[in-house]
């Protein structure tokens, strides 16, 4: 899931999330084709039983998905291991990234691809000695310039800006507007996932504003026509970049 570069020498001073963003500053830049097009990346609903696995093999089969990420929340480590890894599997046999969220060590025990962490989850460094060079690992950084800056530095693999739309997935606090996007792959090479209340029919502005990465759970699981209907459909959308 990486585009390029760190951070560098761009600093932003403490007040940074005080000045509004300028809606057009992406604009302002000359753009070159160096990103990759925008993917999808999976993320399991709050609750799944062992029949899961199927689901999530037709979802995986039906379009190209770049990661799945297993968020449980609620259950002991023991429990969650017995349920990610039939999961894991399923997504090793089709080489989609297998992540974690929250948790350094379960995925660290599972071997997992990569590991999502939220601001009060770890410390970025501390996962990444733990976990090794070649693990992915992922900052929820809200709405916040701030602190994506601050993941980049730390050694994060992308950062996540949302929730974007309304979500009843998760509860939610922040509404950052899409130019975040555009301001990130501007000066950045490190990619951004794009999260919250995604659904087809919302998620062309996220992808034109410059997401690498759509992150959707509830269009996906809760979708009238099923999870691999919905993955096509979002495929679709992705296709247009």
């Amino acid at each position: 899931m990486q585009n390029g570069e760190g951070p560098g020498d761009y600093r932003l001073p403490d007040n940074e999330d005080d000045i509004p963003l300028d809606p057009g500053f992406a604009d302002r830049f000359e753009h070159h084709d160096r990103r990759l097009a925008c993917q999808l990346y999976l993320i399991s609903p709050p609750a799944i039983d062992a029949g899961f696995a199927d689901r999530l093999a037709a979802a995986l089969d039906a379009a190209p998905v770049a990661a799945f990420q297993l968020r449980l929340k609620g259950l002991d480590e023991h429990a969650i291991v017995a349920l990610a890894e039939p999961l894991q599997r399923v997504c090793g046999d089709r080489d989609v990234a297998f992540i974690v969220n929250d948790s350094i060590s379960l995925a660290k025990r599972l071997g997992a691809d990569g590991v999502h962490l939220g601001q009060e989850d770890g410390d970025p460094r501390d996962a990444r000695a733990r976990l090794g060079p070649d693990v992915q690992i992922g900052i929820t950084c809200h709405d916040s310039r701030h602190l994506a800056m601050e993941a980049g530095e730390a050694g994060a693999d992308y950062v996540a800006f949302g929730a974007f739309y309304p979500t009843t997935t998760k509860e939610t606090h922040h509404r950052p507007d899409p130019s975040i996007l555009g301001w990130w792959t501007t000066l950045f090479g490190i990619p951004c996932v794009a999260i919250g209340g995604i659904t087809p029919a919302n998620a062309r502005p996220l992808v034109e504003a410059g997401a690498d990465f759509l992150a959707v759970s509830g269009a996906v699981w809760n979708a009238p026509d099923g999870e691999a209907a919905a993955v096509k459909a979002f495929a679709e959308i992705l296709r247009k970049r």
